[in-house]
């Protein structure tokens, strides 16, 4: 792909559990993507918590290990946390279902810009990220 017409230039990309999930899987979208934003000088980031949602049948354990050696893990410091919660409080959402959302939103919100979220939870990252990160469902 010639980098000058790319859609994407040097920012970052952001896998939640269902965009790593699916990039271990080698969806072919996900995959392409991470490509796409790779040979565009893009960082590839998860939050700290996404390995650990991302664990389960779907996902061989090595597999996921080597994958995630390929990326960024961003860790989950005192000021996502809080970003997390404030980011919850403004929103009036709580509890366990929108955790871990808010803290991978509170991680894409403080990436280098451009921001490209992978998400299954389209809906909910939209109204946590807001009109900053571009939000693309998988």
């Amino acid at each position: 792909m010639d980098r000058t017409r790319s859609r994407l230039s040097a920012g970052t990309l952001v896998l939640d559990c269902e965009g790593l999930v699916k990039w271990c899987g080698a969806d072919q979208r996900v995959t392409a993507l991470v490509r796409e934003t790779q040979d565009n000088d893009f960082r590839v980031v998860a939050s700290a918590l996404t390995p650990i949602e991302a664990q389960d049948i779907r996902t061989k354990p090595d597999r996921l290990r080597w994958y995630l050696s390929r990326l960024r893990i961003e860790p989950v410091t005192e000021e996502i946390s809080l970003a997390a919660a404030d980011l919850l409080r403004v929103h009036r959402l709580h509890g366990h279902q929108y955790a871990i959302d808010a803290v991978v939103a509170s991680t894409a919100l403080r990436a280098p810009k451009p921001v490209v979220l992978l998400t299954s939870d389209e809906g909910a990252m939209t109204t946590l990220c807001g009109k900053s990160i571009k939000v693309v469902a998988v």
